[in-house]
């Protein structure tokens, strides 16, 4: 016979692990740590900051898509790094500022994320409109071959009456 399980009333039920929460010592060593980094290489991060604007939005209005949010970051990244390879071989204090308001650096970091963002949409649509010609043609082979197999055939088949 098979028992009842007697209910554990909710106060006592077991608590499901998920995101461990950081301790007070954790936060301040992550801070102080992010502020040191922060303050050493201080172009790279202003130019990140610029750079990655697409990515940080995305990440914060649209936290449930993943898979928009991949896309538009990695391209966005790649469109950063072109811009920070002429940091990392010439760092200065001047650098930044010649990196962060060059027209063309900021159209090559943003329109990584636009592409990223352009593929999101479009190629989807375009897989689907390979897919639908692709069934269409299909189907138009194997309407001409069922034509000829009933021409073939009613030559050689008798009518039915």
């Amino acid at each position: 016979m098979n028992k009842p399980t007697p209910k554990i009333p909710s106060s006592k039920q077991p608590q499901k692990t998920g995101k461990k929460k950081l301790n007070l010592f954790q936060k301040i060593f992550l801070f102080l740590s992010l502020m040191i980094v922060g303050f050493t290489v201080f172009p790279i991060v202003i130019v990140l900051t610029i750079g990655l604007l697409p990515t940080l939005t995305l990440i914060l209005t649209d936290t449930k898509n993943l898979t928009k949010i991949t896309t538009v970051g990695c391209f966005n990244i790649s469109g950063v790094m072109i811009c920070l390879n002429n940091l990392f071989n010439q760092i200065s204090s001047d650098q930044i500022f010649s990196v962060s308001s060059n027209i063309f650096n900021i159209i090559i970091m943003l329109g990584g994320a636009a592409l990223g963002v352009i593929l999101y949409y479009i190629l989807p649509d375009i897989f689907v409109f390979i897919f639908k010609n692709s069934s269409q043609h299909r189907l138009k082979v194997i309407n001409s071959k069922l034509e000829k197999l009933a021409e073939n055939w009613a030559n050689i088949l008798p009518e039915e009456h």
